[in-house]
């Protein structure tokens, strides 16, 4: 009988240790959960701060300031100006569409157009 208590002391003070220990992990858990979260709303706040500033930075009228003002930009001499017209662009083939019959050559067409 008194080996039958020992051995249910041990696993008794076993258990209880290991209830404290497994406590103990939890709270030190939830602080660095709780500390996380903290540290992810600051985060939030700063990343709203610099969507912020860079919309501020971005706007047209600052940049044309900023490039008259520190660069010595100027817009150019409309008389200077020379506006190039984009290149012909060949024609572009037509392509079958299913179930129709194969379209004439362009050579073919050409001819019958004259």
């Amino acid at each position: 009988m008194t080996k039958l208590n020992l051995v249910l002391l041990a696993a008794l003070l076993f258990c209880a240790l290991a209830t404290v220990t497994s406590t103990h992990h939890a709270r030190k858990h939830f602080v660095d959960l709780e500390n996380e979260q903290s540290r992810k709303k600051q985060i939030e706040v700063e990343w709203g701060q610099l969507q912020l500033e860079q919309s501020t930075w971005a706007k047209h009228a600052l940049v044309e300031t900023m490039a008259v003002r520190q660069l010595g930009m100027h817009a150019p001499d409309p008389r200077r100006l020379t506006f190039v017209a984009p290149a012909a662009l060949p024609p572009v083939p037509a392509t079958p569409v299913p179930g129709t019959a194969p379209a004439a050559p362009a050579a073919a067409v050409q001819k019958a157009a004259q």
